[in-house]
């Protein structure tokens, strides 16, 4: 299982930057996780957009969704030269409407599904989640906490990988995370900015306090306030997970795959 940071930016961007975008490789399933701004050049230095299988937004801020847009004029662009059969698969909240309706009306871009319509299972702790298959790949998807309808994301394959989107802490988010290979989870703020960020966002040392809660093998941070000083970031979030942490880098991957313990024969 492959990890390559697009962006790691919101609600904007450094100077070059990019905001919050991730490409998901995993036994050549291709999934772009999150799409905000100038997530889609940077994805084209990786792989060829038409050969994605889905995208997964987590949630509608437009730091996670605004490269839908060009994504979408490149799929109807590649379709009309017979680059690209089909439209791609997008799976996003079916809120706010108006910007699900939107995106739903691009029918030769994207096939779109609301997360909200798949199927419910439950995962550790009696959670429920919606439940996904891509190829080999499984996906499930928890409810987040944040000021939009949202969630957070694991995926299971070679390895597992969990995703927090925007969230304050939740039991459901912990559970979703349990002894996770990557912890992928926002880092969006400082100590000082705990008041300000209550419910909608973890900060740096939450982050490593959910990480260390979940059991995590590997705590990855991201979704950076553009200001911050990520060695200052990355040292809380030590703080709170008891161990090194990596501040992630756009254009890095970062690689995980299941080994079974003896145990586990």
């Amino acid at each position: 299982m492959r990890l390559t940071v697009l962006g790691c930016w919101g609600p904007y961007p450094r100077a070059g930057g990019a905001c919050s975008g991730y490409l998901l490789r995993d036994g050549g399933i291709k999934v772009l996780l999150e799409a905000g701004s100038g997530v889609l050049s940077r994805l084209m230095s990786h792989i060829d957009f038409r050969l994605l299988d889905a995208v997964i937004v987590t949630h509608l801020h437009h730091d996670h969704y605004l490269d839908l847009f060009p994504l979408r004029h490149a799929l109807e662009g590649a379709r009309r030269s017979g680059g690209r059969d089909g439209p791609l698969k997008l799976f996003i909240p079916s809120r706010p409407a108006g910007e699900f309706s939107l995106l739903d009306s691009y029918k030769e871009a994207f096939k779109v599904k609301a997360i909200e319509s798949l199927p419910e299972e439950k995962i550790p702790g009696g959670f429920a989640a919606r439940r996904l298959d891509i190829g080999g790949l499984a996906v499930r998807f928890a409810p987040s906490k944040h000021l939009l309808p949202g969630y957070s994301v694991s995926f299971e394959g070679t390895g597992r990988l969990v995703f927090s989107s925007d969230t304050a802490r939740t039991d459901e988010l912990i559970a979703l995370a349990d002894r996770a290979g990557l912890f992928l989870c926002e880092a969006s703020g400082l100590d000082s900015d705990t008041g300000h960020m209550e419910g909608v966002h973890l900060t740096a040392r939450q982050a490593g306090e959910v990480g260390r809660a979940a059991g995590v093998e590997r705590l990855l941070i991201t979704h950076f306030w553009p200001e911050y000083d990520l060695a200052e970031l990355s040292a809380q979030a030590a703080e709170g997970f008891g161990r090194p942490v990596t501040a992630v880098q756009e254009g890095e991957t970062y690689t995980y795959t299941y080994t079974p313990t003896a145990n586990e024969g």
